[in-house]
């Protein structure tokens, strides 16, 4: 390895869930791939930059952000086995686009409860003798947990069929309520939101133009995102921030 002078230009939001950490990590990857000649390809890149948020940043993260940061399109979603690493595009419902606003309440994910959200989960899946939460086949199967682990887990297995179910080619209402669930467990069971998340959420879900909105990334601040009709998100996007920031906040639009 040469020795290198990197200048960083990004107009990635830091410290509001859009995963800024993997895509400086993906860009860094991508830019040494190029200049050094290196034959890996995209998925590798995502690993290796899981790997530096793990050894270098203590991160105990999955490889989803580093996986969306270096093989997503920006017209669709991105359906990601972590397992196998297997993915396929997914596409949004018809007449819908995404609205990512800023809560304006930073996070740090190595100073939040990321690390021990991972831990709680690993225990969980010990407890009930299962390599992961993934291997758990009913909702029922959580009942012997202590109600801590039970609550983490039960979002682990909602969150897996929430996803499922959205892949299986939902219209967007029906998208939207999924969304919304996702919202509430990570609210209540997985317990990452925040009283200016849980708002913005609410006041983005009262909008004729939403389908529905949770809070993105880890949580514990950050951004909501919002699934709306296509033609109306400047619209909601203006109905919003006045009564988040009358509530006392700073709010911005993000995207688009």
């Amino acid at each position: 390895m040469p020795p290198l002078d990197i200048e960083v230009s990004s107009e990635v939001p830091m410290g509001v869930g859009l995963s800024s950490s993997a895509a400086l990590e993906v860009a860094t990857l991508r830019c040494l791939r190029s200049l050094l000649g290196v034959d890996i390809d995209d998925v590798e890149i995502a690993q290796l930059a899981q790997r530096a948020e793990i050894e270098y940043a203590h991160v105990r993260c999955g490889i989803m952000d580093q996986m969306a940061s270096s093989l997503a399109a920006t017209d669709c979603a991105l359906l990601i086995d972590t397992r196998s690493l297997e993915r396929r595009p997914v596409p949004l419902p018809a007449g819908s686009a995404v609205l990512v606003l800023d809560s304006g309440v930073a996070r740090t994910l190595a100073g939040s409860g990321y690390n021990q959200r991972r831990a709680e989960c690993e225990a969980a899946a010990q407890q009930l003798g299962r390599a992961s939460l993934r291997d758990v086949e009913s909702v029922d199967e959580l009942a012997p947990l202590p109600d801590v682990l039970l609550r983490r887990a039960r979002h682990v297995f909602t969150e897996n069929a929430r996803v499922l179910a959205a892949e299986g080619g939902v219209d967007a209402a029906t998208f939207g309520q999924l969304m919304n669930a996702s919202h509430a467990s990570l609210r209540d069971d997985y317990e990452v939101s925040t009283p200016e998340l849980d708002l913005l959420v609410k006041l983005l879900q009262e909008q004729p133009a939403a389908y529905g909105a949770r809070l993105t990334g880890a949580g514990f601040g950050g951004a909501c995102v919002a699934l709306c009709r296509a033609d109306a998100l400047e619209e909601v996007a203006r109905a919003v921030l006045p009564r988040y920031a009358a509530a006392g906040h700073e709010g911005r639009q993000l995207v688009p």
